[in-house]
């Protein structure tokens, strides 16, 4: 009895003082393998990785699959569950619909891993990507929609990494696991931390073999936002949007990356309660009146061509609705574009931060993603 008391007075300091990730993150074994540690995630929501004897690793993209990677040459486990994916390493043909996935193979040094892409060389902002089509050695095999399935076949495709865009297309992904392909879906645009978007370089690490270079950078990446925690916020409010083809303004929900990163450089974000409640996007459509109303006032206007076409001027911005010319921020001159290479950076999100950082404090010099419209 007396040891009894003992042993749960001491689970009960354990759990006060906080126990060893050892113990607290143990995991059943599975399948015959044997559990052996987690990935550890700073900022990322959307996914785990548990790691097994023998170089095994099991993936939970959340709200998604399981996938399991085995190492080249180990033996797929008996008696898995049938809604694991297996991806057998080497992992050395992938077709890369996911563009936003391409930045982060490029900082691991793992554009060989990819052989075929869903977008054209003309598409593309990376240069090494667009230099490693030019050589043959990334073939384009046809968007996300419509993919080239014999290519695939004849290329030995051994992963599709798709956006979720392919969930608007079952019947495409469909295809392509009767073939035999498994289909990964990146949901790293669901993460609501701008670098937590960046860690799913540690998940396309695994894939790849390349976790000590995905730890090294993402450190860096870290450091960037460790040099504006203590900043004072500068209170000036940003709204960040575009104009789409039938007139509606999009703009992103109160809860998206892009709201941090503004919070995070010092900045408030317009929209501090906005979100779709019929769906999980991150973004939110809305007429011009319903913008004007909410950001009329704004101080700052950053326009996002990173779907749309950059525009040069501000009178490019009133050439789409005379509206604006109401707007504090186009009287005061404050008005800023993003480059088309924004959406595929999501290696140097830090990097938008600090732009977002100067533009608040005045400084209009060293930006990487905006420039102010005159």
């Amino acid at each position: 009895m007396m040891k009894t008391r003992i042993l749960c007075i001491a689970l009960c300091l354990l759990l006060a003082l906080g126990a060893p990730p050892s113990i607290a993150e143990e995991k059943p074994d599975f399948a015959g393998l044997k559990y052996e540690s987690s990935m550890n995630l700073v900022y990322a929501t959307g996914y785990s990785v548990d790691y097994y004897e023998g170089g095994y690793a099991l993936i939970d993209v959340k709200d998604s699959a399981q996938y399991l990677v085995v190492p080249e040459d180990m033996p797929v486990p008996e008696g898995l569950d049938a809604g694991i994916r297996v991806l057998q390493q080497p992992l050395d043909k992938i077709y890369l619909a996911a563009t936003s996935a391409m930045a982060l193979f490029d900082q691991l040094d793992a554009l060989s891993s990819i052989r075929l892409v869903g977008t054209a060389a003309s598409g593309w902002y990376i240069d090494n990507a667009v230099a490693a089509i030019e050589r043959g050695d990334m073939l384009f095999s046809g968007k996300y929609s419509e993919p080239d399935y014999e290519l695939m076949i004849n290329e030995g495709c051994d992963l599709a990494i798709e956006s979720t865009m392919i969930l608007h297309s079952p019947k495409v992904q469909e295809m392509i696991e009767l073939l035999g392909i498994p289909v990964f879906i990146d949901r790293s645009s669901y993460e609501n931390h701008p670098l937590g978007r960046t860690e799913w370089i540690k998940l396309y690490s695994v894939l790849t073999d390349k976790e000590e270079q995905a730890e090294a950078f993402f450190d860096t990446q870290t450091a960037i936002i460790e040099e504006l925690k203590d900043f004072k916020n500068t209170e000036k409010t940003v709204a960040f949007f575009y104009i789409s083809s039938d007139g509606s303004v999009n703009v992103r929900a109160s809860w998206d990356y892009i709201a941090s990163m503004i919070e995070i450089a010092g900045g408030r974000y317009i929209f501090q309660d906005l979100s779709d409640p019929e769906s999980k996007r991150s973004t939110v459509s809305m007429t011009l009146e319903q913008f004007y109303a909410a950001a009329v006032d704004a101080d700052y206007l950053i326009y996002n061509a990173a779907i749309d076409n950059p525009l040069t001027s501000v009178d490019a911005l009133l050439a789409k609705s005379s509206l604006f010319a109401d707007f504090k921020a186009v009287r005061e001159g404050n008005v800023w574009c993003t480059g088309k290479y924004l959406y595929q950076a999501t290696d140097i999100v830090g990097s938008l931060i600090t732009d977002i950082h100067r533009m608040l404090i005045g400084e209009e010099d060293g930006m990487t993603f905006i420039y102010k419209l005159d």
